[in-house]
């Protein structure tokens, strides 16, 4: 008898994912890879998923731009975020300060370089929640996420 139950659940659950409609809940059915390449890069930059978030990472020689997306591909607010940057290229190693710089997105500064070899590690810390990290590699196209 239990595992009727559990097939009945199992079913029901099958049910209620394929009723459900759009890219969010298909990539939820694919897992969470998928759920980030099916988040666009509207700015130009490259998507990686950070914890339930996605952030879009714009990186130009001293200056990164996050544009910070929830479920669905909506704008998150950024006030009140804080967070930081490690950008290394070659052998330079730069933390950069985050600070929201409007409704979903967070900027910040520093002196560094975007080349082929430049990796960015970043950590955001929402209110009340755990820091969220993401890795991206702005200069060397496609890796993870999607550009």
């Amino acid at each position: 008898m239990p595992n009727l139950t559990l097939r009945k659940l199992g079913l029901a659950l099958a049910l209620v994912a394929a009723s459900a409609s759009g890219p969010f809940a298909l990539s939820l059915l694919a897992g969470p890879e998928a759920w980030a390449d099916s988040i666009p890069a509207h700015h130009g930059g490259q998507v990686q998923d950070a914890g339930p978030y996605h952030f879009e990472l714009v990186a130009q020689s001293n200056e990164l731009t996050i544009y910070v997306l929830g479920p669905g591909g909506k704008r998150v607010e950024t006030q009140g975020v804080s967070g930081s940057a490690t950008v290394l290229s070659g052998k330079a190693k730069e933390t950069v300060r985050l600070a929201s710089a409007g409704q979903n997105v967070l900027k910040g500064t520093g002196k560094f370089q975007i080349g082929a070899d430049t990796t960015v590690a970043v950590s955001v810390t929402f209110p009340g929640q755990s820091a969220v990290q993401a890795r991206f590699a702005p200069g060397a196209g496609h890796v993870g996420g999607h550009q």
